[in-house]
């Protein structure tokens, strides 16, 4: 997806990434960003997003839940919010079966163990084929 420019945000940890933070600075793509959030925190996925500054990847990053497993973490970029999920090995057939346009995310080489599937995401049209990856990642162990 080469129109995405790569600057990353919500690098001030003094910053915390309220509702009007992250609609300043996501602009036109801050509505997708709220209905992104109000799709997964209803009752059908029941996920939890929760905000806190990293810094080893200096920047705040949304750790997104439910219950206590960690479904995938999100982090805020220039024209886009990119959502990051990490699998083992063993699930890649998994999520080869899952009939997800390739196009859609990318598959990182490996870090330790696990492989980053990221999603980066500026439009509705978009949602379908993220809640697929949702809902498998909820399902694996």
């Amino acid at each position: 997806m080469n129109e995405f420019i790569m600057e990353k945000l919500l690098t001030n940890p003094g910053i915390f990434p309220s509702k009007e933070v992250l609609s300043q600075i996501l602009g036109n793509v801050y509505s997708v960003f709220e209905e992104f959030e109000i799709i997964l925190t209803k009752e059908t996925y029941s996920l939890t997003f929760t905000w806190h500054y990293y810094k080893d990847s200096k920047a705040w990053l949304s750790k997104v839940a439910h219950k206590k497993k960690t479904v995938f973490w999100l982090s805020v970029w220039d024209g886009f919010f990119q959502t990051s999920f990490y699998f083992l090995e063993r699930h890649l057939e998994g999520i080869a079966a899952l009939q997800i346009d390739e196009n859609s995310f990318t598959l990182k080489k490996e870090w330790g163990k696990m492989i980053p599937v990221i999603f980066k995401i500026n439009n509705q049209n978009q949602f379908p084929d993220f809640l697929k990856m949702v809902e498998f990642k909820k399902k694996t162990k």
